[in-house]
């Protein structure tokens, strides 16, 4: 008999097993590359693992704040807290890319492109996040973007959780709340925020009535798990989020206006049934969101939308050591929106079937297939294929890595209408979009050190063909290139535990992107760097961080150079009593001036300061 024990049940319920710091980071085990759980060591895709010290060691509100200093992650904030932002992986655009919380998918339907709302995830309550770059994700018909994959804090043995409470510039505080707790039959966790701002003015080119633009969000989340058999999992995942942004330059009754807000609401949930055996497991699923979106303009409703998104399938493995793992699949997915003029409703089959294998211990690869069956573009078949070859050198492991993988995206249901409807003119009106398909290389080295030193090195090259984009130029409607859209660059990461208390991290990225006409893609520093210090005194009563991030060589659309910028984090905690932590952070500290979208202004330096008590 297998015993089903907790933890274990509740690592393979998020996205990887309990956080353990381990001398050898290639041994970290990560399931966002192929839906089951592997060692960093084995998969030649390229991941990266955000824990839950590190999400406490930032400090940010956001989350998006806090993935911003990974590898290839850019994000373009237009004013500040709950504005619409950008998260690019790798410079593709942040719709590109799937979001997943405790296996629920984030996407907006009710959003011109179908994608998460980054803007409206709190760190709060949030335990690891994987972020698999590139388009690799052939089990989830994720695009050319890649998989973010987040678990909430897993529960622990007996009950604990803990309380938080903030506030800071900008009129800012925010409340938070976990509790979980289980045993070998049962589990579970509830958590609880709300992040209240009143923000900052968010266009440069607001002089009337130049007002501080706020944000609202309270969020809700629980999971509960049932070991029903010593085989047998059943879990259930609820999540509310409420929130409300005002923004500047919107339209309304007497024309243009700046007084403008956006109610959203998004309520989901996901079933799920996981059976382990000696060889074979099965995973059967079912989530569901629903999103409502709400305008505003001076105080009087306007535009209003709303949406679904239903993901059901079955997931399937088999094993007989480690030369030979099958993974398989089916899923449906079900998009809606509604927004008044349009009623749609599309479908989506996947199909897909990955063979995984091993070679001594230092040799393993992986060659998978997805067919894909969309109501109104047809059939897709995708490919991947991955290889990682390990080599004993100097105390440590050197490893060489490669993927290649494709993908394809159809026009959201919005696209697909906007260029027939009553706000499209030429050149977009009557325009039929074609689907996107997308491909991309990775070729890389590491190696990991017996002292947890840790290099890497990628090159990556991906392009999306025939890409659809939004007219910036007439805003006529949508429009598509013809050619291929390409994005390619070099990642560079280092992490070096200077002493057993301090250690220094940094990434550089060297992303060239263009355009299928030549030009240079938007808002995408050519040049980032990301560098960090964390420090623990004796004990870890008393904790410092810091994070230096730079960028350079972004273009607006008319061609001109955005701002370079170079923006300072510091963070610091201290243990009062036993469980109690007071701590702070500085965002911005050197007060840059910058703006990461043309007209929309970024945050000056802040200071926050709050309580934590944990038991």
């Amino acid at each position: 008999m297998i015993r089903f024990s907790l933890l274990p049940a509740l690592a393979l319920a998020c996205v990887g097993p309990q956080h353990v710091l381990a001398a050898n980071p290639l041994e970290e085990v990560v399931v966002t590359s192929s839906r089951v759980p592997t060692p960093l060591r084995e998969i030649g895709t390229s991941v990266s693992v955000v824990t839950r010290e590190d999400i406490l060691d930032a400090g940010f509100n956001s989350l998006y704040d806090v993935l911003r200093s990974q590898p290839a992650v850019t994000v373009s904030n237009p004013g500040g807290p709950g504005s619409a932002t950008a998260l690019r992986i790798r410079g593709e655009e942040g719709y590109r890319t799937l979001v997943l919380l405790d296996g629920i998918d984030l996407s907006d339907t009710t959003a011109p492109q179908v994608g998460p709302r980054i803007e409206h995830l709190l760190s709060a309550g949030i335990g690891r996040v994987e972020i698999l770059r590139g388009p690799q994700g052939l089990m989830y018909g994720a695009d050319a973007g890649g998989v973010i994959n987040i678990a909430t804090i897993a529960p622990r043995e007996g009950l604990g959780g803990d309380i938080s409470a903030e506030g800071g510039r900008y009129g800012t505080r925010q409340y938070s709340a976990d509790l979980g707790g289980g045993n070998d039959t049962v589990d579970f966790n509830l958590s609880a925020s709300n992040l209240r701002t009143d923000g900052f003015n968010a266009r440069s080119t607001d002089t009337d009535p130049r007002d501080a633009d706020g944000y609202d969000n309270t969020t809700w989340h629980g999971r509960l798990g049932w070991n029903a058999t010593d085989k047998l999992r059943l879990q259930l995942v609820l999540r509310e989020v409420e929130a409300q942004n005002r923004f500047d330059e919107c339209f309304g009754a007497n024309g243009s206006t700046n007084r403008c807000s956006d109610d959203y609401e998004q309520r989901a949930w996901r079933g799920q049934a996981e059976y382990r055996g000696e060889r074979f497991s099965h995973w059967l699923y079912y989530s569901n969101s629903d999103t409502d979106r709400q305008f505003y303009a001076d105080g009087a409703p306007g535009f209003a939308t709303g949406g679904s998104l239903e993901r059901s399938g079955y997931l399937g493995s088999y094993s007989s050591g480690a030369a030979l793992r099958l993974v398989y699949g089916v899923d449906l997915e079900t998009e809606r929106i509604d927004d008044g003029s349009l009623d749609a409703q599309r479908d989506q089959r996947g199909y897909y079937l990955e063979y995984q294998g091993g070679f001594g211990n230092k040799l393993f690869f992986t060659a998978g297939v997805r067919h894909d069956d969309n109501d109104d573009f047809g059939t897709h078949t995708s490919y991947r294929v991955s290889g990682a070859y390990l080599i004993a050198l100097a105390g440590g492991e050197l490893k060489f890595k490669s993927a290649y993988g494709t993908g394809f995206r159809a026009p959201s249901l919005y696209e697909a209408s906007y260029n027939n409807g009553p706000f499209a003119y030429p050149p977009a009106q009557g325009t039929q979009l074609d689907e996107e398909k997308s491909e991309g290389l990775d070729v890389g080295l590491s190696w990991s050190g017996p002292d947890g030193t840790y290099v890497e090195a990628v090159y990556f090259d991906q392009t999306v063909t025939d890409e659809i984009y939004f007219d910036l130029v007439s805003y006529s409607g949508y429009l598509q290139g013809r050619g291929d859209t390409d994005s390619r660059g070099v990642e560079l990461i280092g992490q070096w535990p200077v002493l057993a208390s301090l250690s220094l991290s940094a990434n550089y990225t060297y992303n060239d992107t263009q355009t299928s006409s030549g030009s240079t893609r938007v808002f995408r520093p050519r040049h980032l760097v990301n560098a960090g210090l964390n420090w623990q005194a004796p004990g870890q009563r008393l904790a410092l961080a810091m994070n230096l991030r730079l960028a350079r060589d972004a273009q607006n659309v008319d061609g001109r150079d955005l701002d370079d910028y170079e923006v300072l984090e510091i963070s610091a905690s201290f243990e009062v009593a036993p469980g109690l932590r007071v701590y702070g952070r500085v965002e911005n500290a050197l007060d840059a001036r910058y703006e990461e979208v043309p007209t929309y202004n970024s945050s000056g330096a802040a200071a926050y300061a709050g309580l934590r008590y944990s038991f």
